[in-house]
This record gives C-alpha cells, sequence and structure tokens, in this order.
C-alpha cells in the first residue's frame, strides 16, 4: 500500500523478563543520531531550510483538471449541502454557541483506518479518502487532503465544498485558514475526543493569534446529531487470542518490561489508547476496524495492575482467563474518563503521550489535578500549614512523554519475523495464482470490472492457511485510475480492466502469523515507449532503496532520495512517501518510523523493523505506476565500521514476479539487470515448492533471467 505523506537489537526471548525489560529500556530511550546527520551542521540546516521551503515535484506537462470541471460531469446531488444546512443549524444553539466546527478523520484513538459508525468527515463531506479534515463555517465548507488524494476528492466533493490540497504551496492549514476568515472573537468547536491532546494545543494557539476561541464539546459530537438512526452501530465483534507461537513474548513479561519504563520515569501509571499498541501489548486481536485486527478499547497500566476498558460483550471466556492469566482487569469502554480522574485524586503520576491521548483524556486529568491541589491547599490551610510546607507538597503530576510501546512493538522479535516470512509465502502464492488466472481471462478476451478482479484476488487468498481478512480495500485500477493513488473501486462505479492500459494492483491480506502488502502493475497488451520508461525508471529507485547501507540511527528520510533519483533526472516525481511501517499481524500501517521526504520525523531505522519499499509514478487522467516490496531491516556485514558504529541494509519479504515486459533494459545497469534476475531467482526458489499445474508453471515463464546485450 502506498505510504504515508501521513530501529541492532536482540530478538526477544518468549518469557524472560529481565532480557526484555532490558530491551524495552533500551529501544523506547531516546537513540543517539549518528554523527553523518548532525542536526547543527550547515548542510543539515541547509537542507531543511530548503525542505520547508519546497514543494512537491511533479511534471509541468501534466495538469489536473479543476474540480468545477470535474464535478460538471457528475451528477447533481443535493444530499451533503442538507447536511451541511443541518450542521450550521446546531451552531446557535444555546448550549454550543460556535462559528466553525472541525471534523478531523480519527476516532477516540487517532487511528487512520476506523469502523463505519466513526467516519464522520466521510459522512458530511462525501469524500471517503483515508486522510482528510473537514473544516464548516456559517458559510464555507472546505475539506483538507494530501497528495494522495487530490484526484478522489475532485470526483466525490460537491459544489457546496472547496478543496485545499495540503503541502501545496500557499494552501493554509485548517487553524490559518479559519483565524483568517473568522471575525475577530470567532468560536471554532471541536469534539476533544477526536483530537490528540497535541494537535487542540497546537489548534488553540492558532486560532487564539487572531483572538479565537476555541471551546471543547463534549457533550455530543454534531455530525452524530445530523446522523441520528441512519449511523452504523458500533462494532461488536469477539477478541481472540493472538498465539505466543506468532507472538513471541508472553503478556506478563512485556507488562513487567513497561512497568520497569515507569519507575525509570518516575510515573505511577500509562494510559494507552493506540488500538494496535494495546493489541500487540496483550497479545489480542480484534475484528472492530475493517482490515485491522484491532479492538476499541483503553489500556490503563498501573504498577500493581492493569485495566482493559472495552465493550465486555467482545470478550469471549478465552480472552477472560488470558487476561486474568497476565493480571488484567475489564471495566467498561466509556468509564475511561473517571478511572482517569480517580487516579488523579489518589496522587498518581500518570504517563500521556500527548501525540495519541486525545485531548479529553489529557483535559480531565489536568483539571482533575487543580482539583486535588486545590483540595490539598484548603487542607492545609485548614490545619496552619506554612507556605514552606505548601511547597514541598507532593501529588499527581503528568509525565509528558513517548508512549515506549510504539518503538518496541516496531522491533520484531524472531518469531514475529518468522510469522511475517512464512506468511508472505503463502501470499505470494495466492497471488501468483490469481495472476496466471487474470492472464488467461484477459487473454480469452473475458470482460472484467476492477471490482470483480479485486474479489477473486479474495477467492485466492482465502484458501491458504490462516488468512483471517485483507489488510486494505484493494486498489484494484486500469488505465487512468492508476493515476488516484488511494482508488477504491466501486460495484456501481468502476472500470472494466482494458488489455491495452496498465493495470496497478495494491493488495494485502492479514494471516494469523503476518500482514502483507504488496503492489505490482503490469500490462496486458503492449507498453507505450512512455510507459516502459517511467516503470523502468521507478523499478530503478525500487533496487536503489532494497540496496542501500547506511548506519544505524539513520532517519528514514534521508533514504528518500534513493527511491526517486532515477525519476528526479528526467523532471519527475510522485506525491507519497517512500515506506511505511508495517505491523506483525496487526496495521498495515505502523510507526513511528516512515521512509518518506517528510523530513520532519527523526526516528531512526533499527534491525527488526518492517518497512515497505514502494516508489511509483501517476500522469493524471491517463495512468499510476507502483512496485511495492516489504523489507526487514537488518544489520549488514561491511568490512568497516566508521565512527565505531553498526550499518544497516534490507531483506526482502516479498517474493513474487515484477513484470520484465515493462522494463526497457537499456535503462538498466547491468548491476541492476542482475538484481532483477537474482530477485526472479529466489522467487523460483521459495514460492515454486508452494504451487503446481498452471500456476508454478506461469511463476517459472515469468521469472526467467533477462540478458542484457
Amino acid at each position: 500500500m502506498h505510504s504515508l505523506p501521513s530501529q541492532a537489537i536482540r530478538p526477544l526471548s518468549l518469557s524472560s523478563s529481565s532480557s526484555t525489560s532490558l530491551y524495552l529500556r533500551s529501544i523506547s530511550s531516546t537513540f543517539s543520531v549518528s554523527p553523518f546527520f548532525n542536526l547543527q551542521s550547515p548542510v543539515f540546516a541547509a537542507i531543511s531550510s530548503r525542505l520547508r521551503r519546497s514543494t512537491v515535484r511533479s511534471c509541468s506537462s501534466i495538469t489536473a483538471k479543476p474540480s468545477s470541471e470535474i464535478r460538471r460531469t457528475r451528477p447533481n446531488n443535493d444530499e451533503p449541502d442538507s447536511k451541511l444546512r443541518a450542521l450550521r443549524d446546531l451552531f446557535s444553539k444555546p448550549d454550543i454557541g460556535i462559528d466553525a466546527y472541525i471534523i478531523p478523520s480519527q476516532d477516540a484513538h487517532q487511528s487512520e483506518f476506523i469502523a463505519e459508525c466513526y467516519m464522520r468527515r466521510a459522512y458530511i463531506s462525501g469524500f471517503t479518502g483515508s486522510a482528510g479534515t473537514a473544516v464548516v463555517t456559517s458559510d464555507k465548507a472546505a475539506l483538507w487532503t494530501d497528495g494522495r488524494y487530490f484526484l478522489q476528492a475532485e470526483k466525490q466533493l460537491n459544489s457546496s465544498w472547496t478543496l485545499m490540497r495540503a503541502g501545496n504551496h500557499g494552501v493554509p492549514t485548517p487553524s490559518e485558514w479559519l483565524a483568517d476568515i473568522l471575525a475577530p472573537g470567532g468560536v471554532v468547536g471541536i469534539d476533544p475526543f477526536l483530537f490528540s491532546a497535541d494537535a487542540a494545543e497546537d489548534l488553540k494557539e492558532t486560532v487564539s493569534r487572531k483572538n479565537h476561541k476555541l471551546v471543547y464539546l463534549y457533550d455530543y459530537n454534531l455530525v452524530d446529531e445530523i446522523w441520528k438512526d441512519s449511523r452504523p452501530k458500533p462494532p461488536r465483534g469477539p477478541i481472540r487470542v493472538h498465539d505466543l507461537r506468532y507472538a513471541g513474548l508472553d503478556v506478563a513479561s512485556k507488562l513487567a518490561s513497561l512497568r520497569s519504563e515507569l519507575k525509570e520515569a518516575g510515573s505511577s501509571a500509562i494510559i494507552i489508547s493506540v488500538l494496535d499498541e494495546i493489541a500487540w501489548l496483550l497479545n489480542l486481536r480484534g475484528s472492530d476496524v475493517p482490515n485491522s485486527p484491532v479492538m476499541y478499547a483503553y489500556l490503563l497500566v498501573e504498577l500493581d495492575g492493569a485495566k482493559l476498558f472495552v465493550d465486555n460483550c467482545k470478550v469471549t471466556s478465552e480472552v477472560m482467563d488470558h487476561l486474568k492469566t497476565a493480571g488484567v482487569e475489564l471495566r467498561p469502554y466509556d468509564s475511561i474518563i473517571s478511572a482517569i480522574e480517580n487516579l488523579a485524586e489518589k496522587g498518581a503520576n500518570l504517563w500521556l503521550d500527548t501525540s495519541s491521548i486525545n485531548a479529553a483524556i489529557a483535559n480531565a486529568y489536568r483539571s482533575a489535578c487543580d482539583k486535588y491541589f486545590i483540595r490539598l491547599g484548603n487542607k492545609r490551610k485548614g490545619k496552619g500549614k506554612t507556605s514552606e510546607t505548601s511547597n514541598s507538597q507532593v501529588g499527581p503530576t503528568g509525565v509528558y512523554k513517548s508512549s515506549p510501546i510504539s518503538m518496541a512493538k516496531a522491533i520484531k522479535n524472531y518469531a514475529e519475523l518468522e510469522g511475517m516470512r512464512n506468511s508472505h509465502l503463502r501470499d505470494a502464492a495466492a497471488l501468483a495464482q490469481f495472476w496466471f488466472w487474470l492472464e488467461q481471462e484477459i487473454l480469452n478476451g473475458v470482460k472484467l470490472t476492477e471490482v470483480e478482479v479485486a474479489d477473486k484476488l479474495l477467492e485466492f487468498r482465502k484458501k491458504q492457511d490462516g488468512f483471517v481478512d485483507t489488510s486494505f480495500d484493494t486498489i484494484s485500477a486500469s488505465g487512468a485510475n492508476g493515476a488516484i493513488i488511494h482508488y477504491k473501486p466501486e460495484p456501481s462505479d468502476c472500470s472494466v480492466v482494458d488489455a491495452n492500459k496498465l493495470f496497478l494492483l495494491d493488495s494485502g491480506a492479514q494471516y494469523v502469523d503476518g500482514t502483507t502488502d504488496i503492489t505490482r502493475t503490469v500490462h496486458f497488451g503492449e507498453p507505450t515507449t512512455r510507459q516502459k520508461e517511467c516503470f523502468t525508471r521507478v523499478l530503478q529507485g525500487h533496487i536503489a532503496l532494497d540496496q542501500a547501507v547506511f548506519p544505524q540511527d539513520t532517519p528514514g528520510f534521508v533514504l528518500d532520495a534513493f527511491a526517486r533519483s532515477s525519476l528526479w533526472k528526467i523532471g519527475l516525481d510522485y506525491r507519497h512517501g517512500t515506506g511505511h511501517g508495517v505491523g506483525a499481524a496487526l496495521n498495515v500501517h505502523e510507526g513511528p518510523q516512515s521512509i518518506s521526504f517528510r523530513f520532519g520525523n527523526m526516528t531512526g531505522l533499527h534491525s527488526g523493523m518492517i518497512v515497505s519499499n514502494e516508489p511509483g509514478y501517476y500522469e493524471d487522467h491517463s495512468f499510476g505506476i507502483r512496485i511495492e516490496n516489504l523489507l526487514i531491516v537488518k544489520d549488514a556485514d561491511t568490512p568497516n565500521h566508521f565512527g565505531g558504529i553498526g550499518y544497516l541494509g534490507f531483506e526482502k519479504l516479498t517474493f513474487v514476479p515484477i513484470q520484465t515486459k515493462l522494463v526497457d533494459i537499456t535503462l538498466l545497469s547491468v548491476e541492476e539487470v542482475n538484481w532483477l534476475n537474482d530477485y526472479h531467482s529466489q522467487v523460483w526458489e521459495k514460492v515454486s515448492p508452494l504451487l503446481e499445474g498452471s500456476a508454478r508453471q506461469w511463476l517459472w515463464n515469468n521469472t526467467r533471467p533477462l540478458m542484457k546485450s
């Protein structure tokens, strides 16, 4: 799956608490940045300054149609207007009293992918992409999204909405836009459960510069008020235990390590709200979010216990026993705020990651702390305590640090890596069967829609052992649809796969032991010279990143240019990151690591992490190209260790042929041809034992070596 716009550690033993504690302490501390990337150096400063001023490159000869032109080709739809009217009618209610309302994409856990009942931004705007922010004032409605979704948003937004192309030169942020267009003294409302504490503070600071006010609307979400009975019900699917042979480490050991972290930080409790962190820490998997094996829950871990806040109907007897063994109690999902307030009343120092904890929780703790100290002050006044004594008072204090679980989860242990390797081979077998089937159907003149093709791929994957679900909605895109980076075909509005056009297929699966994500671009007829050149340059970028060797702790943005360099040489580029982290039988998008031109993420890459390698190129309204494999970050065997540090490289996880028909071999170096031939040799060696008959022959035919004269 295309990357977002939005770590050397030993494998863990199965149950060693002491070694696990050392492991978690080492990976959750602040990593030193390699001397090659000194943030104070003039070179780094110059690069940073240029990146801040730069916009993403695009081919000057390719222009997107304006939204107004595209809208004229679409049927009129008055429904979004009626929704906006209903929403605006709520602004003036006495207990609301706002001039603008912001609707983000996220749920209360800052998830990228969310349950249908929380898709409020999609409901109000009609735009269904996974990233975006809607802002509605009394007379304006605007939607911000990034370059992956520009074309999709142009198609889906009606004339009531203005599309704001985030990241483009001169486009303000939502808060900057609001600060400028509202009359002095304007009031901006948000649902504090849907914004991280950091995001809410940044928003408050920006709007206050123009004398505007940010208010938290705790009692209800305004979109829910107009959605009413048609709003889907919250998910209630059962939770399952993630087997220890795939998890690699038991829950008790993980919790013991986390508690060691709490003690070192001077904290007596931590609140965890990120869903995949909870699933990883407790060795649980859920089905609340499409494509992501997580459940809606909060987890409160104290020094002497833990509480899982979750809908009890999802908890099976097996899960109940599993949690009891680990010393985890159950609490109602909606009781999290009162539990946080009770912690402050007891004087607990709470660890909060304000980049992920929602503003409602963070504010509840701060307010409860304030009340604690007010009560304490009153008691001491009543007892005649001196000011010197009151100044030495001890009470609840927030410990504001990044979650230690994020990095621990990102660096896979031996069992997790083995599960990822095994699931990728089974997935490759399913894809070989699928590609043989699709080529035969096209060759025989069968008309297949993009949706029918995606459904058939799902059939092949379902036959594989351990299949659970897709890991995201399959991007099955023929011709111009391939240029819509996050394209999702719908039965009522999709294309027939055209044998004379490029076909891009980005798909993935969830298995009990791993998560896959792969993109291949093919042509069933004769590609043009232009298409072959673009494909080959994308392939060269893919090879360059795959072969990269770099110092440990190198941030992903440093590697991003490896994948773009060949495109840059002819003035081309792409509007998405090159690589995202991937979970082990968890979310297909995982942080904190990434490989992207967005240089703000300073997380270093470390052995055991998994990232995608997916450069691409897209000509609006014409075609799209992307080649994606998943990679494990591994230690590299270098003859030298300059600076006394280790070096890293990559191990491939994905083994599916890359179509050589699309390769212009004259552009490839001998080394690049050798890479492709060696890759296809590995594909045959690893996947052919899992195939038989026609699919095995297809794999043989598509892994034959290329010869460069």
